[in-house]
């Protein structure tokens, strides 16, 4: 009769817990990527950090390319 109540124990302490992690996807409703950056493009660094500007708007430069970002 012991046994069988420390697995009724066991059973209710570790089977009714959820394994479920929540996540959350933040969309990002305005972001342009460019493949490959013109000719013309500079390179600016402000705080020590990379832009790439051209046309009046700058770009950080990622794996999928070149992402437009506010500074």
């Amino acid at each position: 009769m012991k046994k069988l109540a420390v697995i009724v124990f066991l059973i209710s302490a570790f089977g009714f817990q959820s394994c479920a992690v929540r996540v959350v996807e933040r969309s990002q409703p305005n972001v342009v990527v460019v493949k490959k950056a013109p000719r013309n493009h500079r390179v600016v660094v402000i705080k020590k950090k990379r832009y790439y500007t051209w046309g009046g708007k700058y770009y950080r430069k990622t794996r999928r390319g070149y992402v437009r970002v506010r500074v």
